[in-house]
C-alpha cells in the first residue's frame, strides 16, 4: 500500500500523526517519510532574468489581446 500526502511543515501536528497511526494500525509495516522541497514553477521561472522577461511579456500580451489563447479538450489532443 502506498499513500502520498502533500502538506506544509506547519500542518504537521499530533492530529496528522494520529490519523496516520489510525490508518495503518492493523498493518504490519514500516512507514517511510520522504521530504521534498516544493518550489512553485512560477517562482523558478522568475528567478532567471531572461525567463522572467519572457513570462511577464507573455502574460502582458495575453492580457492585452496581443496573443490569442487556444483552448483544447484532452480528447482533441488525440
Amino acid at each position: 500500500m502506498q499513500v502520498a500526502y502533500r502538506l506544509s511543515a506547519n500542518e504537521l501536528d499530533i492530529n496528522f500523526l494520529e490519523s496516520i497511526k489510525k490508518l495503518f494500525k492493523e498493518k504490519r509495516l514500516y512507514i517511510n517519510i520522504t521530504i521534498d522541497e516544493y518550489k512553485d514553477d512560477t517562482e523558478y521561472l522568475l528567478s532567471n532574468k531572461f525567463n522572467a522577461n519572457r513570462l511577464l511579456n507573455a502574460i502582458n500580451n495575453i492580457e492585452n489581446n496581443k496573443d490569442k489563447l487556444i483552448y483544447k479538450n484532452i480528447e482533441d489532443l488525440g
